[in-house]
């Protein structure tokens, strides 16, 4: 839905020539134009408007002097830097034009009628005179000469099979006659087609009244000619295997016009038909027309119209499209006047913000102009929804700029008339204006169409302009009533000149008026625009250049931009990486804007959209959401861009439009939750007003079933990152019950009656559903009797719960409130088998009150609300209740509902201290048994676990007696021994056993030197120190240094191994290793694994093997983990192994400064100085020891992982390659803790200062 605009013109008028213009060519690289004539070529500058070079052919010979000569062929040779003239007499020359040389290169006897190059320049192909094609190479040398007319079809001859000859067939008398009949009166043409070895490739069948002009589309398509048949003159497509391949007609009868040529432009999406009309009658004005026809959809469009005369110096001799300018045209008239147009695609749309703009978008074709609302419909191409017919071709089409009257339009036709239509309410017809694909039979269009208000002639100052350039007026634009602005390029110079068209008074009833011109010259550079925007805090001009270069006042912000729209204060547009992008320009700066463009993938999904390959903005309708695309094949498509969704749904929110937005949401597809999240406070506060616009239960109900916790401002949805306005928020944390309750309250204020579907899927929507709310409510419906139309039965509001909720989960429910009735109503809406539950219920309605319930409750699961109720059955029910109690673990339950001093309580903690037992936890059982007053099982749980106190408290509840206590004593001494408390042990023996002898024993066991001497000399038994506690110091302070020893020797070997390991693995990095690394953890489990796999295998053949497999493979599993690090030297992660075991060295000699500072002190008080200081010396030498190498061994380097990549300007792709493989293999996620070195607490006071 594109037009052709004019962009520029450029001219040169009267070129001081001799002679008349007969052809001309370009020369790109020199941007001027060769002109031939009969007397020789001229080299022109149109810019600068001068003329470079001539050449008189006609003093070399080539030309003669009379001048009868002609030029039938101008070529730029580029690589030979030169010029090859082709003349009608035969001669072929090569002109040099810095030297000014000129060289025939051959010569034709017969004459040359047609000289052609290919694009390329490597072949050149003559027509003669004998009806003979040439073909020869750019150095003009003879390859092949063809007779144009020959007999055979050519190379790709059809190969057809069918039911015999056409004369053969049966045709009635009638139909054999017609089958032989010949018309003779027809003239025919053929269209032949050779390839590059100059072979006949096809040709096609003769063709009545095919035209002299042929085009080949630089695409290789499609070659067009023209061909007249009886009532119309089409221009007709053929393949290159000579079948026709459609048409279209141009707009004029037969015999009016004559075509002169077709060129198609060098993108091939312009054809130009060079027509000229034919004389009817005397003193009638013949023309000369170049049409420029475009296709979209399979159907061709006349875009532009140019007329020129067809005698006199303002006839053209000859145009051509530029080679390298897909959309500039080179016209050459016969007064040796040169044109030059320059056209660009452009979508001309309504330009208004408001709602009151109905998005319209004006089509040029030919006489007519096809607008489409795409407000109220939209139609593909080349369909309409009214066209405006107009008695001139139509070549550009405008919108007025004001705000208030954007659908006005204005048309500027072929002869320089703009017609001016008006969007206004009003009964009368206009007879220009017709209806297109929308009304028809029954139907009433609810469109207001345009009315044409007048139509005025632009005047301009010189009139010789006017009828020399007809197209002089580009970038036509309606800024005000009656004012209108164009651009026309200076004849007399480099510059521009803006026109301000104004309209002259005239009486009001005349249909005919007229524009005068004013012009200000002023130097311009034009490209596409779109008006003025207020955005980026700042006016600005968007522009968009044939390149697909986009720019802000004179900024490049992208360089694949393919369209581009602005609406209210959005940027949208499209890309080559097939995306359409949505800006808000409001608070956005330049920066944003270009970082936006230039990253492909957009993390907030509103401003990027994926859309079909070349597609294009046509137009963005305001105040909506719809955003109209075109594919490159002419149809369209309509996208609703989230950017713009969620803007319009924005706006509507804040202006409490509650409807509007809900609607759009369920239509699009929008999170309905965006409703509240977008502003709770005003929700919530609004939820009457939300209720009233709604006005749909089904709608209130969809609303209730979207609800979720989740805040979609935050996830789904989030505000635009220029968005500088931060809603309050008195929360963070979304409550669905607060929605569900504030909304139900405002329901049942409005009308409880209409809304009860609604007002009971609030309850079941709350985060714990109301179910026996709900049921209550429906039960209350079947009572009442409906007294509104709108009102709810139960039976309705039944069958929609059962849409919410499981039917089994609402029986259960029913069931649960004890209500029979209501579960009967619930039952007979399911599909339950009344043989099912019928019995169940007839049975529970001859219980008990309570026992009923319990039963219920038992039925449901719902066990703690069961005990309550059988608690309240008797005591013959006690036992029922107990082994429920115990199979359903509800001992802490059940607890509560006796009193502590009955026997249902005693019970119950027995067995609830038994029930702990069986799960090992002793001390928590001997609790409940004490407190239960079981105090023998209480007294059996304590001494299980070691609890020594409380298994002596136990004894006295049991009233023990002393010998009693005593073996209890050395009972509880064992325990206490098996687990390491020596001085627990000690005291137990000492007090309850009166055994100190055997205490001080235990005390020295478990190195408690002080508290075994205070005993000795508390019961006076000096002889043990001689005996038993110096031998026992000395035989400790031994074991201290063997241990020490031990650990030094240890921590030594495993730190130089370290060492070396780290320097391999260094070593390996730098050699950029090109094999691959092992394979990690599990690379030295291969062996046991591969039995594994093994095993897997062939579990598909033997099932019964899978248990065994399963086993070997937990087994391998431990066996892997024990081995995981491994200090095997060479094993793949030997170095964590060795911080491992250094780790656990540094930590058990940290343990050892409590017992070492305990034995010194006993080893100076009993004089052994000699076996203090050595001891002394050796853990202080262990110690310094560790403190000097930790910081060698855990390194910064090993705690980044000891494998970071290895970047930097120095690094190599193997190196860094490497790096990362050593990383993946060298240290895994769980073992990071090894890295971190162990902490020494060097406040511990352990030495001795006596010693020193």
């Amino acid at each position: 839905m594109r037009n052709l605009k004019l962009f520029r013109t450029l001219e040169f008028r009267d070129i001081p020539a001799p002679g008349k213009p007969q052809c001309f060519c370009l020369r790109s690289e020199q941007e001027t134009v060769l002109i031939g004539s009969e007397v020789g070529l001229i080299e022109v500058d149109p810019i600068s408007k001068e003329v470079k070079n001539e050449i008189a052919l006609v003093a070399e010979g080539f030309l003669p002097d009379d001048g009868s000569g002609c030029i039938v062929g101008i070529q730029d040779l580029l690589d030979q830097e030169s010029v090859c003239v082709a003349t009608a007499s035969g001669d072929v020359v090569l002109c040099n034009l810095s030297t000014q040389q000129v060289e025939c290169v051959g010569s034709v006897a017969s004459g040359i009628s047609v000289m052609s190059w290919s694009p390329d320049q490597e072949l050149v192909l003559l027509a003669t005179g004998q009806q003979t094609l040439i073909m020869m190479t750019k150095d003009f040398e003879p390859i092949l000469e063809q007779q144009i007319h020959q007999g055979d079809f050519g190379e790709s001859k059809f190969i057809t099979v069918g039911w015999g000859k056409k004369e053969t067939q049966f045709h009635g008398s009638e139909g054999r006659q017609a089958a032989f009949q010949l018309h003779l009166f027809l003239r025919s043409r053929k269209v032949r087609v050779w390839n590059r070895e100059f072979a006949l490739q096809s040709t096609s069948e003769s063709v009545a009244g095919l035209g002299p002009a042929l085009a080949w589309k630089p695409s290789g398509a499609l070659i067009a000619s023209t061909q007249d048949k009886p009532n119309q003159q089409d221009v007709v497509f053929f393949e290159k295997n000579g079948l026709l391949h459609g048409h279209f007609t141009l707009p004029f009868l037969k015999d009016e016009v004559k075509v002169n040529g077709l060129f198609w432009n060098v993108d091939s999406s312009v054809l130009a038909v060079w027509l000229e009309d034919l004389p009817k009658e005397e003193n009638s004005i013949l023309k000369t027309h170049v049409q420029l026809w475009t296709v979209g959809n399979y159907h061709w469009y006349l875009k532009q119209n140019l007329y020129f005369s067809t005698c006199g110096k303002n006839k053209p001799v000859a145009l051509m499209w530029d080679p390298v300018t897909p959309f500039r045209l080179h016209v050459l008239c016969q007064g040796w006047h040169y044109l030059c147009y320059d056209w660009h695609w452009t979508t001309d749309r309504s330009s208004g913000d408001s709602s009151s703009d109905m998005a319209h978008v004006a089509v040029i074709d030919g006489h007519k102009v096809l607008v489409t609302v795409f407000r109220q419909t939209v139609i593909p191409p080349p369909m309409y929804t009214y066209q405006l017919l107009l008695p001139q071709p139509v070549n550009q089409v405008v919108f007025s700029a004001l705000p208030q009257k954007s659908n006005d339009l204005a048309v500027l036709d072929a002869e320089n008339q703009i017609s001016v239509y008006r969007c206004v309410d009003s009964p009368s017809v206009d007879p220009t204006v017709k209806l297109g694909a929308v009304g028809g039979i029954g139907f009433k269009v609810s469109l207001t169409l345009p009315l044409l208000e007048k139509r005025y002639r632009i005047q301009f100052e010189n009139n010789e302009d006017q009828e020399a350039n007809l197209l002089k007026l580009s970038l036509l634009t309606w800024i005000q009533d009656d004012v209108f602005l164009a651009i026309s390029h200076s004849p007399s110079g480099p510059q521009s000149i803006i026109y301000c068209l104004t309209v002259a008074p005239s009486e009001e009833n005349e249909k005919q008026g007229q524009l005068n011109v004013r012009y200000n010259s002023s130097s311009l550079v034009i490209c596409e625009l779109d008006p003025t925007r207020q955005c980026l805090f700042e006016e600005s001009v968007l522009g968009l250049t044939d390149r697909c270069r986009f720019y802000i006042n004179g900024t490049e912000l992208a360089s694949n931009i393919t369209s581009f729209a602005v609406c209210d204060e959005f940027l949208l547009l499209t890309t080559h990486s097939h995306t359409c992008q949505c800006f808000c320009l409001k608070d956005t700066s330049f920066k944003t804007l270009q970082a936006g463009l230039s990253c492909s993938n957009a993390s907030n999904v509103e401003t990027l959209r994926k859309v079909e390959r070349g597609s294009r903005i046509v137009t963005v309708v305001p105040q909506d959401t719809k955003l109209i695309l075109q594919m490159p094949r002419g149809n369209l498509e309509v996208v609703h861009h989230r950017a713009l969704v969620l803007a319009q749904i924005r706006k509507w929110l804040d202006g409490l439009m509650f409807k509007e937005a809900f609607e759009c949401m369920r239509k699009l597809r929008i999170n309905l939750n965006l409703l509240h999240d977008h502003n709770p406070k005003v929700f919530l506060e609004n939820v009457e007003t939300f209720v009233r616009q709604i006005d749909s239960v089904n709608h209130m109900n969809l609303f209730f079933t979207e609800l979720k916790e989740e805040d979609v401002t935050k996830t789904m949805y989030p505000p635009p990152v220029s968005s500088s306005v931060q809603l309050p928020r008195e929360s963070d944390e979304k409550n669905i019950d607060l929605i569900c309750d504030t909304l139900r309250a405002a329901m049942e204020n409005i009308n409880p009656q209409k809304f009860c579907l609604s007002i009971l899927t609030s309850h079941v929507k709350k985060t714990t559903p109301e179910l026996d709310v709900v049921l209550q409510k429906v039960h209350e419906l079947q009572g009442n009797a409906a007294s509104d139309s709108n009102a709810v039965s139960a039976e309705e509001a039944l069958k929609y719960l059962l849409l919410l909720v499981d039917v089994n989960e609402l029986y259960d429910h029913s069931l649960g409130t004890y209500d029979f009735d209501l579960v009967l109503m619930v039952a007979e809406k399911s599909q339950k088998d009344p043989k099912e539950y019928l019995p169940f219920l007839n049975t529970l309605k001859k219980m008990e009150t309570n026992y009923q319930r319990f039963t219920i409750d038992k039925y449901l699961k719902r066990y703690e609300k069961a005990i309550g109720h059988l608690s309240k059955c008797g005591p013959e029910f006690f036992p029922e209740c107990l082994n429920l109690i115990k199979d359903k673990n509800l001992y802490s339950k059940a607890l509560k509902l006796y009193p502590p001093g009955s026997q249902q309580y005693k019970d119950i903690s027995i067995a609830y201290g038994e029930h702990l037992l069986q799960g090992q936890l002793h001390e928590p059982a001997g609790l409940v048994f004490a407190r239960s007053g079981a105090y023998d099982k209480a007294l059996e749980a304590f001494q299980a676990c070691g609890s020594w106190q409380q298994a002596l408290c136990m004894a006295a509840h049991l009233n023990f007696t002393g010998d009693e206590l005593a073996s209890l004593g050395r009972t509880l001494a064992g325990k206490l021994v098996e687990q390491r408390k020596h001085s627990d042990a000690a005291t137990v023996l000492e007090q309850y056993a009166q055994d100190y002898e055997e205490a001080v024993l235990l005390l020295l066991d478990g190195t408690a030197w002080e508290e075994a001497l205070r005993m000795v000399y508390k019961y006076n038994r000096l002889d043990i120190i001689e005996t038993n506690i110096k031998p026992s110091i000395l035989e400790a302070q031994k074991n201290y240094m063997v241990f020490l020893d031990s650990q030094t020797t240890m921590f030594i070997r495993h730190k130089e191994r370290l060492l070396v390991v780290r320097e391999l693995k260094e070593q390996a990095q730098q050699m950029n290793l090109d094999e691959e690394g092992p394979r990690g953890q599990e690379s030295d489990l291969f062996s046991e694994t591969s039995s594994v796999m093994s095993g897997s295998d062939m579990s598909g053949k033997y099932s019964h093997s899978n248990s065994r497999i399963s086993a070997r493979s937990s087994k391998n599993r431990r066996k892997a983990e024990r081995k995981k690090h491994s200090l095997k030297e060479g094993s793949p992660l030997e170095d964590l192994a060795l911080l491992e075991a250094l780790n656990e060295v540094v930590q058990s000699v940290e343990k050892l400064k409590d017992e070492i500072y305990h034995i010194l002190k006993m080893l100076f008080l009993f004089a052994f100085d000699d076996q203090a200081k050595e001891l002394q010396k050796a853990f202080e030498d262990t110690l310094q020891l560790i403190e000097k190498s930790l910081p060698e061994i855990w390194t910064l380097a090993s705690q980044q992982n000891s494998a970071t990549p290895i970047l930097g300007p120095t690094s190599t792709a193997n190196s860094i390659m490497a790096s990362y493989q050593q990383q993946k293999t060298s240290t895994p996620v769980l073992d990071a803790e090894l890295f971190i070195p162990p902490k020494i607490n060097r406040r511990t006071q352990w030495k001795l200062c006596l010693l020193e």
